[in-house]
């Protein structure tokens, strides 16, 4: 996960809404579904080199706008939105795409196949 967040020291924007910003577009974009477990605070400061306290105040930030929820031990994870059936969805597609890539299924094809069975439920 750390991987794919990024730190532009040369940014102006500060580096805790850096580590906010990438988590939000993601969980935004369905890439991180609803469940999803971000990475521990410590380890997330420590693979970025920020500070604890840097990437503290970016996971309150999307806490205190429902993107994520805080488990105590269990950590913080990606937040039920307040739309059930996109919740829904946004999981049966990841499941859709594991299994994808599982099957060996490119992912053109594999969305493709999605797009097939959207417009042939249109038509019947």
């Amino acid at each position: 996960m750390s991987a794919r967040i990024r730190i532009d020291a040369e940014s102006a924007v500060p580096p805790y809404e850096q580590v906010r910003a990438q988590f939000a577009a993601r969980i935004g974009d369905g890439r991180l579904p609803v469940g999803t477990r971000l990475p521990a605070v410590r380890q997330l400061a420590a693979d970025l080199g920020l500070a604890v306290n840097t990437v503290a105040r970016a996971y309150r930030e999307l806490e205190g706008a429902g993107l994520v929820e805080t488990r105590g031990r269990h950590g913080t994870v990606v937040a039920p939105g307040r739309d059930d059936a996109t919740d829904r969805l946004q999981r049966a597609a990841a499941e859709y795409a594991e299994q994808a890539r599982r099957l060996g299924v490119p992912p053109e094809r594999a969305v493709a196949l999605v797009r097939a069975a959207l417009d042939a439920g249109t038509r019947g």
